[in-house]
């Protein structure tokens, strides 16, 4: 990874991408661990987290990762799902936060050296190449090891820089393997960072139940 001790950088997590990569690389994410990794590279100006909420639920597995992000150093981007009705009369949800991550990107580049995109997804291509026409060096974390590969070829190749996220691991991993259910809600800001939860995909979901029984996979 090519990094400078002086250049300002920023982080934009896909959270649904990047939780699905490593869990198919079979392990979970310890994000305090991964911001200090990142506060060593450079200068970290913001870290983004971006993910979809279901709202009706009485309690979201993903809700104790959420908090403790926000008051552990994260910029949390949130909204939550919506329910609609296909044509074929299917209920679905629907979730998808790249217009949020695209703006804050924007954004942000005239204030930054180097951008660290976490996300596989190839939508964000023509984004990484806006960017670095601004003269913004554009890094994607994502995986070619997993099965099937987490990143779309096109998105990998703009990239000044790819990360393999299974390179990362003994830096970033949470100490004891993938956790198979989600943490206790948290009353107030823990002490310890909380695992990586399973989050909504930025997809549409067949059927809304379909979409609340994925907070559930191991």
């Amino acid at each position: 990874m090519a990094f400078y001790p002086q250049e300002r950088i920023a982080l934009f997590i896909d959270g649904s991408n990047l939780y699905a990569a490593a869990r198919a690389l079979g392990f979970d994410i310890d994000y305090k661990r991964l911001l200090q990794e990142f506060q060593a590279k450079g200068r970290l100006i913001r870290a983004f987290y971006y993910t979809a909420l279901i709202e009706d639920q009485e309690y979201s597995p993903i809700r104790p990762l959420v908090d403790w992000l926000d008051y552990n150093g994260y910029t949390m981007v949130t909204k939550p799902t919506k329910e609609f009705t296909d044509a074929m009369g299917r209920r679905k949800l629907k979730g998808n936060m790249d217009i949020e991550l695209a703006v804050d990107v924007l954004e942000m580049a005239p204030h930054v050296d180097h951008i660290v995109l976490f996300s596989g997804d190839g939508d964000f291509r023509r984004l990484v190449e806006a960017v670095q026409r601004k003269g913004v060096r554009v890094s994607v974390v994502s995986s070619i090891k997993s099965q099937p590969p987490m990143v779309a070829d096109e998105l990998r190749r703009q990239a000044d820089t790819f990360i393999e996220l299974q390179t990362m691991m003994a830096t970033i991993a949470r100490a004891g393997g993938p956790r198979e259910h989600a943490p206790s809600p948290a009353r107030s800001a823990p002490a310890a960072p909380a695992a990586a939860t399973t989050a909504v995909r930025d997809d549409d979901f067949d059927d809304a139940s379909d979409a609340r029984a994925a907070f559930h996979r191991s």
